[in-house]
């Protein structure tokens, strides 16, 4: 359904080594690094059919993060998921709600971990249970 998400940054390099660490966990490359005709600088991490970008913002206003959002992370183990939250809380990000864990609701069992990067942005990373 989605082709890409972008995320506003307010100190591009700390987000740059953030996503490295973060993404780097789930198998993806360093960022391409873009300039829009604006001058504004973009990075954007494509993997697994996917892309994410982290943009410093085109409008100059601050970088905010979206209440009520998340973005999620498909990862292919609990151990990933783990992974992946470690490196967050090692490069800035902040672990919230609860620990990384096993959760179940009417459409199954997953294994997942909430994060927020050091721009505030909701993340996710998220192993679907087998049944």
């Amino acid at each position: 359904m989605f082709n890409h998400v972008i995320v506003g940054s307010n100190d591009l390099e700390r987000s740059r080594q953030f996503y490295d660490a973060v993404l780097g966990v789930l198998g993806a490359r360093a960022p391409v690094r873009s300039t829009a005709a604006s001058g504004h600088v973009r990075l954007f991490y494509r993997h697994d059919g996917g892309t994410l970008g982290v943009s410093q913002p085109i409008n100059d206003r601050p970088a905010t993060f979206a209440n009520g959002s998340t973005l999620a992370f498909k990862c292919d183990s609990p151990e990933r998921v783990h992974a992946f939250h470690d490196a967050a809380v090692a490069h800035g990000g902040v672990s919230i709600e609860d620990p990384p864990g096993l959760r179940q609701d009417p459409s199954g069992a997953y294994y997942l971990a909430y994060v927020r990067d050091p721009d505030g942005n909701k993340l996710c990373a998220i192993h679907r249970v087998a049944a």
